[in-house]
This record gives C-alpha cells, structure tokens and sequence, in this order.
C-alpha cells in the first residue's frame, strides 16, 4: 500500500492537465467606450449555423463587467426582448450592410440609445472533443477492488468575437481564442483526474482582450 501510495504521488505531481492557447485580433477601425454606454454579447444568429453555448455566452458577460476596466454590460435577454423581433435568431442581421436599414426602423434606434447600447459583440464558436485514447479498467472482488489503467482527451475550444460599433453601423474588428486543453486519468486503485479546462481559458482569454480591444 505504501508503494500505491507513493505512485500516486508521483502522479498527481507529475501530471497535470495540459493547456495551450492563442488568443488573437484583427481591428478595422477604431474604437473607445464612453460613460453610460454599454456592450451587449449576442450568439451567432440561427440562419449562420449552431448557436453558441449560453454558458459561453454569460462567462463572457459576466467577465467583461467584472475588473477595475470592466465595462457596462446590458444582459443579452433583456437586448433582444426590448429590440423584438430585431434580434431574434431568426431574424438578426448576418452583417452590418443590414444596421442602417435596421436602425431606421420604428423605435429601433430610441430603444438602442435608451439602453445606451455601443457595441453589439458576435459570438461564435464552441468547444469539441477531438481526440483520445488509453484504456481503463475497474473491478471489485472480496479482497476489495481498485482501477487501473491511463486514459486521455483532448478537447478544442475554438470562439471568435465579432464586434459591431452601433454608432457608425460598421464591424470594428474580431477578437479570437483557440484553447487546447489535454486531461489526464491515471490510475492504481483510486483514479486521479487531471482535468484541462479550456474552455474556461477562452473565456478569460478573449473577454480579456474583447475589453481592451473595446476600451482604448
């Protein structure tokens, strides 16, 4: 048992979920962020593909609002009800060709300015297992039981962030993250999970530069 536990060791130690990331931005215009106004984070729209995770989505929220240069962020459900039926998935813009024809509806641009809505932030992308392997075996007997074995994956979250200046009706840039993550599960007896969290990591990573992207 010592030498169970002195391998267990050895592993929590010298394994650890690995991750790697790139986070990236391609700006077409500038841009800034004054007093009252605000941001708002949407999903791809329905007719573009699949829609982005909503977890994704309030991660990415609730770290833009957060920090000392957190910015002001209108919830994305309260967005589209007070735009209906403009945002809806159906129904949202595919492009910002669309935003000046948009805007000069009935209300459109009243209920934009009362929110003090700037920005309006494209999220797309999602997070996929894209590899593994190892095996492992658990058993139980009348001496006890235990697992043995290593197994491994590796998970892909790939987001890009779109992001649209209301006030001019124009794309402003796009802000990427492409997150590997690799876990691990060793095990002798007890299974020792060492679990890689990208997705977590893309968050952070691209709300990061989403902020600063925004504010200078």
């Amino acid at each position: 048992m010592q030498l169970n536990n002195a391998l267990l060791g050895i592993l929590a130690i010298s394994l650890t979920g690995c991750v790697t990331s790139r986070i990236e931005d391609d700006r077409a215009q500038g841009t800034g962020i004054e007093d009252g106004e605000s941001v708002v984070v949407m999903a791809k729209s329905y007719h573009q593909g699949n829609e982005t995770e909503a977890d994704y989505i309030a991660c990415v929220e609730n770290a833009l609002g957060k920090g000392s240069d957190a910015v002001r962020v209108i919830p994305n459900q309260q967005f589209v009800d007070n735009l209906f039926p403009w945002f809806e998935p159906r129904t949202a813009p595919a492009d910002t060709k669309g935003l000046p024809g948009l805007m000069g509806r009935p209300g459109v641009e009243a209920a934009v300015r009362e929110m003090g809505v700037r920005y309006i932030v494209w999220l797309d992308g999602d997070t996929e297992r894209v590899a593994e392997g190892g095996s492992l075996s658990c058993a139980a007997g009348p001496g006890g039981g235990g697992c043995f074995g290593f197994a491994w994956w590796q998970n892909d979250s790939d987001y890009e962030a779109t992001v649209w200046d209301l006030d001019v009706h124009e794309h402003a840039g796009t802000i990427s993250a492409d997150v590997t993550g690799t876990s691990f599960l060793p095990a002798i007896v007890v299974p020792i999970p060492l679990i890689a969290r990208p997705q977590a990591k893309a968050c952070k990573g691209l709300a990061t530069q989403l902020r600063a992207f925004i504010v200078q």
